[in-house]
């Protein structure tokens, strides 16, 4: 196993890799803003290094200062985490060229799958079903126009290098496609540095159901069951639980199998989540793939009983999975709930000093944290301040037990999003186990 290992990260993710590392007997480098200089990732690990000042592009983005951070410490991989660098293709490959290792799929994986236009042909040719919509990206609005009156309206525009829910509309009509297809060009140039657009036929009131898969270097791969992210804000998810409510034994054993085609189409190597969504009558429609390790992966590791986070360290270092599917068992039900640094009416950032923080406990609730009170909340990086996980024997126990987590949790000095995730709890039609995208934004108001 490695000996020592940088980590690209901030946050609950940085301090998630960590603990695994110390667990593996892997010493830990946490390369860090000025921002994060005290923050409680650097304050446990066994090494830190400043690679930046406050503002993302300058530290965390900074791919030459954190290639010399991991030099310089004599780190022989680096673990990016989620978001910042993580599907970074070109980050993959400096890392390949300075041998150091990864940790991820390979830099042909990341920029096939990266690209979402491409994602979806090579599902397609891989007779995985895919949304109706463009297979290459729009040339201009005429295009858009052309493909909106074949598939019909209402649509939605993607940026084809996107994610997070940044360069995207929903269009109901033919007047508003040439004005959204010009915001989202904008939006996701500056985001993601290419304004290549593609658009899908808007399902309504679908469900967001993603399927975990792992792979090895002998071309063993599995997956570990699903997981509904239905419960969103602007595409960003707010809830997510395994397994998926209420879908049939059969339509689960499709999706599984899907997942696992396009894994396999790809030659896919480490951890990474297959996203489909699913309509009313049950049928399942591709819509990407990410290469990284979710945000949302406790769930699965609740379910699953496996450390994610130590099957993508196991398998960068050549070690084979060592299990196939028949070994897995998934066991109950896991919910989580991100709590994040915003208004729950507006979901506006709310910035401040977190002064207060008493985590909830008791059997079968995991907290992943970096909080510490007295705490500022810097206002540079992504608003997600914790996430609570829950485990029960089936969906109504983790109901009922996620209930009871959120109203002893206190956190006070800034607004959160638990007020709105108490009211998704409350919800008949979660409850129920049939929540949708239309649900989301009733809720919403």
């Amino acid at each position: 196993m490695f000996q020592k290992l940088l980590i690209a990260n901030r946050g609950e993710i940085a301090l998630r890799i960590l603990r695994t590392c110390r667990e593996l007997g892997i010493r830990t480098v946490v390369a860090h803003s000025k921002a994060d200089a005290q923050s409680l990732p650097v304050r446990l690990a066994d090494e830190s290094i400043c690679i930046g000042p406050d503002d993302a592009r300058s530290s965390y983005l900074n791919i030459p200062a954190i290639v010399s951070a991991a030099a310089v410490t004599d780190s022989e991989a680096i673990h990016p985490g989620y978001g910042f660098l993580a599907e970074n293709a070109a980050f993959a490959d400096i890392c390949r060229s300075c041998s150091i290792t990864f940790v991820g799929p390979s830099p042909e994986a990341i920029r096939l799958m990266g690209d979402k236009a491409q994602a979806r042909q090579l599902a397609q040719q891989a007779s995985v079903p895919i949304v109706p919509g463009s297979v290459t990206p729009l040339r201009d609005a005429d295009d858009a126009q052309d493909v909106a009156a074949q598939i019909g309206y209402p649509i939605i525009l993607k940026a084809a290098a996107g994610g997070g829910g940044r360069g995207m509309r929903v269009v109901r009509d033919r007047e508003s496609l040439p004005q959204a297809l010009a915001a989202c060009r904008s939006e996701a140039g500056a985001a993601f540095g290419s304004a290549d657009i593609y658009c899908e036929k808007l399902i309504e009131n679908a469900r967001h159901v993603e399927v975990q898969v792992l792979g090895d270097k002998n071309g063993i791969r599995v997956h570990l069951g699903e997981r509904d992210c239905s419960v969103q804000r602007r595409h960003q998810k707010l809830l997510e639980e395994s397994p998926a409510p209420g879908l049939g034994a059969e339509t689960r054993a499709r999706l599984h199998r899907a997942a696992l085609t396009v894994a396999g189409a790809v030659n896919y190597v480490s951890a990474g989540t297959v996203e489909f969504l699913v309509d009313d009558s049950e049928s399942f429609y591709f819509i990407e793939m990410n290469t990284r390790i979710q945000v949302e992966h406790p769930v699965t590791e609740m379910v699953a009983g496996i450390d994610l986070i130590r099957e993508q360290l196991r398998i960068a270092f050549g070690e084979p999975l060592g299990y196939r599917q028949s070994d897995i068992k998934l066991s109950g039900h896991a919910i989580e709930c991100r709590v994040n640094a915003e208004d729950p009416e507006t979901f506006a950032p709310s910035a401040g000093r977190v002064t207060t923080w008493i985590p909830p406990g008791g059997f079968g609730v995991r907290v992943d944290s970096h909080l510490m009170a007295p705490y500022a909340v810097p206002p540079f990086y992504d608003s997600l301040l914790a996430k609570i996980v829950v485990h029960g024997r089936d969906r109504g126990e983790a109901i009922e037990r996620m209930r009871r987590a959120l109203a002893e949790t206190v956190l006070e000095g800034v607004k959160t999003t638990i007020p709105f995730q108490k009211k998704v709890l409350g919800d008949a039609a979660f409850v129920a186990g049939r929540f949708g995208s239309a649900d989301a934004a009733r809720l919403h108001g």
